[in-house]
């Protein structure tokens, strides 16, 4: 009967790291946006100081440039986070699913003890 709670920690364990996964995966995805848009802020600015909005000119700031491109990767990033997100979310529901087996599992092994124990309550 000790498997059995063994089980359900090692199930509610599980549980938590994937729920922290996810936790740990939507704050990236947020930091990234927040990022990317202080990028696009700091791009703006940059383009108003210099009068210059159009990427191919050879005057166009540099800084602008770099910040674009990091811009630009952090949205790549961000979108590669959300696609992890999703496969997150469905090891969660997964874990989830298995623990409620568990915990039901538990308490069908717990109800029988207490059964046995009050029949032999009854005939001793």
């Amino acid at each position: 009967m000790k498997s059995r709670e063994n089980l359900v920690r090692l199930k509610k364990f599980q549980v938590n790291e994937k729920r922290r996964q996810l936790t740990q995966i939507q704050m990236m995805v947020s930091d990234f946006e927040r990022m990317a848009n202080e990028l696009e802020a700091q791009i703006a600015s940059e383009e108003r100081k210099s009068g210059i909005t159009d990427i191919n000119h050879f005057a166009y700031p540099t800084f602008a440039k770099a910040a674009r491109l990091r811009r630009d990767n952090l949205k790549t990033s961000q979108s590669d986070l959300s696609q992890q997100k999703a496969g997150a979310e469905a090891a969660l529901a997964e874990a989830e699913s298995e623990l409620a087996k568990a915990e039901a599992l538990e308490n069908r092994d717990t109800r029988q003890r207490e059964l046995e124990t009050d029949a032999r309550r009854a005939v001793g």
